[in-house]
């Protein structure tokens, strides 16, 4: 991967992310139950990769963290 294509890789992650939140706190404000929906969904998470960097509990514990980061967020 050449540095450009990181940092693009780096912001679109970054832009995702944030998107996501907001989707995820709008929803959860106005239905509450999808952050324990999504919570009991983790044990089919897994990671893609088919080689020596595959890590499925790394995916989960990245899923878990923005899970609690929108926990603790709301919505402004």
């Amino acid at each position: 991967m050449t540095e450009d294509t990181a940092v693009e890789a780096r912001r679109r992650e970054i832009a995702v992310e944030h998107v996501l939140f907001k989707l995820i706190e709008y929803v959860e404000d106005r239905h509450p139950g999808l952050l324990d929906f999504v919570e009991n969904s983790l044990d089919h998470l897994g990671d893609p990769a088919r080689d020596g960097t595959k890590d499925d509990e790394a995916v989960r514990e990245i899923a878990r963290r923005m899970l609690k980061g929108a926990r603790r967020q709301g919505v402004d």
